[in-house]
């Protein structure tokens, strides 16, 4: 332990929960304490003052519709560098009204196009959040809530607690053991979590992420969603932001996301996206609101052609929304609910390759039925007949050397192995051989080893590389034996900003593929051919944050 780690409180004990830990503590309408207070609002002549009537009571600012104060079983969690919890970094000037309906309290918070909500129910310890953000005024779409030092503690990958020295920019951070720290690096994809939080074992703060059917990315998109610094610490919900993404962003109301306190345990599933039901607030005016009954729903029946040892999962996407869901394993049956009517490209991925689209529409009230969706072979790159393979093309770097630490840390970070390195084919160990990323300033140049029959090296071959994303433009450029080299592709359309260095291989999938003469291929079978792979670009700076790509998959084909 680092002399800075030694000065965290031994009298605490603290867990981090993802998506799959034990929702049985209670976080919704059975959260009502024995001796509850009484549920209602005040006016402090600054803020709007909410007692749910359970254990939670909370302030928004009438002035800026931040959240001032999150006081739970008596105790402050909110506020860290005298900052509150918030849009952004912030509003500003807002026109912010309260209102009681039944068992309900709604704040409405106007600033400019943008509004924002906070709505109570008796006796429940949540806060459930709406934003509509009608345009680009608001340059990106976060909320996050700021908490006090040393309420929670903990030392995961998405924590700089304690450590000062950078790596990358000012949000990279290393640790004196060579570990390293960033609010990037969450390990998690969209799909993979329903909220984020900490917990000390008796208390829980959470934040239980909406359907992000306004955000943008995708079901594969990754995102910084909790820090921890010596300040303190920050949950977010992020709904756009600029860093990776692959779409335009979309505009309209998401939510509600919930920031859910419960007794340590995790929040209740009934309040994850696909669970949560707000018929109670059908009717509290919030703008752009669409309950139960006006949207749709989509159902398969079944895909064939599938790969079974890989999940499938279906997105449905639009300029207005996105929505996913999981494949049924045995049969590829699918359903997804919830839709806002309109036309969507339905996309089939094998874990996160597209490998099939077509178009449905959603009317409200209804089910869209999709027959039978049958995937055509050539669909599929590992469907085709090759002379060697590394790795199996799934729209990721998984299995490639260092490809799993890279979703958690820093390409410098101690825990990884040499990024240079050259692959035999017929090792047995190609893909684990080779590096999930390759830079201009890093590995370029590596070199794969393998052997052809005199029939194989009589012919032309196609050689594919798949890549993920690019840094860069970085792309990648190939010789052979010394004697052939491939023109320098066209770069693909990519993110421009940083990726492989903040926990993110998630760009646009693309396939390079190059014609390699049967001249370029050695005729003594007994002697292995070359292949060289450089990172080529006229863009990007040094080192790790050179031109570079993520590799999906490289296979030669018969």
């Amino acid at each position: 332990m680092s002399g800075s780690d030694s000065r965290r409180p031994v009298r605490r004990r603290t867990f981090v929960l993802g998506a799959a830990a034990s929702s049985a503590a209670l976080a919704g309408p059975l959260a009502v304490p024995a001796a509850a207070a009484a549920f209602g609002y005040t006016d402090d002549g600054s803020n709007y003052v909410v007692d749910t009537g359970a254990a939670l009571v909370f302030k928004v600012s009438k002035a800026t519709g931040d959240l001032t104060s999150l006081i739970y079983r008596g105790t402050e969690y909110q506020g860290y560098g005298g900052m509150n919890s918030h849009i952004e970094s912030g509003l500003g000037s807002s026109t912010v009204t309260i209102a009681r309906s039944g068992s309900t309290i709604l704040i409405s918070v106007t600033h400019g196009t943008l509004r924002h909500y906070y709505a109570a129910r008796s006796g429940e310890n949540n806060i459930y959040l709406w934003t509509n953000k009608a345009d680009a005024s608001v340059s990106a779409t976060r909320y996050i809530v700021r908490v006090k030092a040393g309420r929670f503690l903990n030392d995961e990958p998405d924590s700089y607690t304690y450590t000062t020295r950078t790596v990358e920019a000012s949000d990279v951070f290393a640790k004196s053991d060579g570990q390293t720290r960033s609010k990037h690096y969450s390990k998690l994809r969209v799909i993979d979590y329903d909220y984020i939080g900490w917990t000390t074992g008796g208390v829980g703060l959470w934040i239980v992420r909406s359907n992000h059917e306004k955000a943008s990315g995708g079901p594969f998109y990754r995102s910084l969603l909790r820090h921890q610094s010596a300040d303190g610490g920050g949950l977010y919900e992020i709904l756009y932001y600029g860093q990776n993404q692959t779409e335009e962003q979309r505009f309209g109301l998401q939510g509600p996301y919930v920031i859910a306190f419960t007794d340590g345990g995790a929040p209740s599933s009934s309040l994850f996206s696909g669970n949560l039901t707000t018929s109670w607030a059908d009717s509290l005016g919030i703008s752009g609101y669409v309950g139960a009954g006006g949207r749709g729903r989509v159902a398969g029946v079944g895909i064939t052609g599938r790969n079974t040892a890989y999940p499938y999962t279906v997105g449905l996407a639009n300029a207005a929304a996105q929505y996913w869901g999981p494949a049924r394993s045995s049969d590829g049956y699918f359903s997804i609910a919830g839709v806002l009517p309109g036309m969507y490209t339905l996309t089939v991925h094998k874990s996160e390759l597209a490998v099939y689209s077509t178009q449905v529409t959603v009317s409200a009230g209804g089910t869209t039925t999709v027959n039978s969706i049958a995937i055509p072979s050539s669909n599929d790159p590992s469907n085709a007949s090759v002379i060697w393979r590394i790795n199996d093309w799934t729209g990721t770097p998984s299995g490639f050397k260092n490809a799993g630490l890279m979703t958690y840390a820093h390409p410098s970070d101690v825990r990884a192995s040499a990024w240079t390195g050259n692959v035999v084919i017929g090792s047995g160990n190609e893909a684990a051989a080779f590096p999930c990323y390759i830079w201009k300033d890093v590995n370029s140049g590596l070199l794969v080893y393998f052997k052809l029959t005199a029939a194989q090296a009589a012919a032309a071959h196609t050689l594919r590389i798949g890549v993920t994303t690019a840094y860069a433009n970085g792309r990648p450029q190939v010789v052979v034996n010394d004697t052939w080299t491939s023109a320098i592709p066209s770069p693909p359309t990519q993110p421009n900003t940083r990726s492989l260095t903040n926990g993110s291989y998630r760009g646009n999938n693309h396939t390079f593929t190059y014609s390699v003469p049967a001249s370029a291929w050695r005729t003594d079978t007994s002697q292995y051919n070359v292949l060289k792979i450089n990172v080529v670009s006229g863009s990007g700076s040094t080192s790790y944050l050179s031109a570079g790509t993520s590799i999906d998959a490289i296979d030669l084909l018969i």
